[in-house]
């Protein structure tokens, strides 16, 4: 097995890049994005379909949709078929599509908050109602949890007609198991409610674990909903903006295309499609099982390192996602006031868990060479004792 380069910083500076170029006298450790160079494989694909100075419109070929059933057949025991996939843009444009496609203004969309920060945009642009059950943080396993009850009460709600699921979930790095995302299409069936599944981060999970495509589980499931998954966030590669929507139910297949029609989606990135099937490969398998080792090294680190300074911060156990959450209102501050402190005396940007819907709370991107994580480490810890 090839050993992969994940020591170098590869930051983009003067390439335009909105993590890199937007502020660059800081350590940008906010937006989901990673710090490690693009896979050689990747990059090589890419480079090649460059070299052929050919860049008009462009077809979707049937090595593409190949990649992505055995990718996902092979690794998540995912049984998809052609005519279930629609290549598109990317998973935030897909989240409002098939908001769209589901919902009539009015109507309520379910979803597990903190959420995803473009959830909320992804309902209400289309017209369509938040309904928000908040996940409740188990401090035994530092697990944030479903609450059944709750959620059940909601999709009882005959105004309720979809589920905005994260799966695994951002931002607090839950990897719902088997029997949770039964138990949570059940109630969806049991209630007419379409369940609108973003799996973008489904590749990247702590050594020894693996996601569970929510689709997967039954037919019925499949056939009441629809999934997002993308290789951009596990191999960094958001610019070349390629995603899949895949449902085995015509019907919202039907309802998404005239959705994807009216607002011109159409279309997607011919980089991104040869960057799609370089990345679904055994070398990319490889790259992954390194690529989560590092980030599974860093979250523990900067998870001691936290709770050794500050035994009572509430710091998520984190099973998937590289994006750790942490909750400093048991110290008496805000998430606001340490990312404010932090980019103003220390260089460092975090996210703030307002636009997540928790002001408690901050978000830290731990996809980034150890030793940047190790310094970063130091000047968090410093800035939150000068903050105290």
């Amino acid at each position: 097995m090839i050993s992969y380069d994940f020591v170098t910083q590869g930051a983009p500076r003067g390439t335009n890049s909105v993590k890199w170029d937007k502020r660059p006298d800081v350590l940008p450790m906010w937006v989901a994005e990673m710090d490690f160079k693009v896979a050689p494989f990747i990059v090589d694909a890419v480079r090649r379909r460059v070299d052929k100075g050919i860049f008009g419109y462009t077809l979707v070929p049937e090595s593409y949709y190949e990649s992505v059933i055995s990718w996902f057949g092979k690794y998540h025991n995912w049984n998809i078929k052609k005519e279930e996939i629609t290549p598109i843009s990317g998973i935030v444009p897909a989240c409002s599509i098939a908001v769209a496609a589901i919902c009539r203004p009015g109507d309520k969309v379910v979803f597990f908050t903190p959420a995803y920060n473009c959830f909320f945009h992804n309902i209400t642009n289309p017209g369509a109602v938040e309904n928000r059950s908040e996940l409740v943080y188990d401090e035994k396993d530092g697990l944030y949890k479903i609450d059944f009850e709750d959620f059940e009460r909601r999709c009882a709600d005959p105004a309720t007609k979809a589920f905005l699921l994260c799966n695994p979930h951002n931002p607090c790095g839950r990897l719902w198991s088997k029997e949770e995302l039964t138990r949570l299409g059940e109630i969806c069936l049991k209630y007419d409610v379409k369940v609108i599944s973003d799996e973008i981060h489904c590749e990247i999970a702590a050594p020894g674990t693996s996601y569970t495509p929510f689709a997967s589980i039954s037919e019925d499931f499949a056939k009441n909903c629809v999934s997002f998954v993308s290789p951009t966030k596990p191999f960094s590669i958001p610019g070349l903006e390629i995603a899949n929507m895949i449902t085995a139910s015509p019907q919202i297949r039907e309802s998404m295309d005239r959705i994807v029609n009216i607002w011109e989606h159409c279309d997607v990135n011919q980089l991104g499609i040869v960057a799609l099937e370089a990345a679904y490969s055994e070398e990319g398998q490889d790259w992954l099982k390194q690529m989560n080792e590092v980030v599974h090294r860093n979250y523990l680190y900067l998870h001691d390192k936290l709770l050794e300074n500050f035994p009572t911060l509430k710091v998520a156990t984190l099973q998937a996602t590289y994006l750790l959450w942490v909750d400093f209102s048991p110290i008496g501050l805000t998430g606001k006031q340490v990312e404010d402190y932090l980019l103003e005396h220390k260089k460092i940007w975090i996210n703030a868990g307002d636009m997540y819907g928790d002001p408690n709370c901050v978000r830290i991107n731990l996809a980034c060479p150890e030793v940047v994580l190790q310094e970063a480490t130091k000047h968090i810890i410093e800035g939150i004792k000068e903050l105290l």
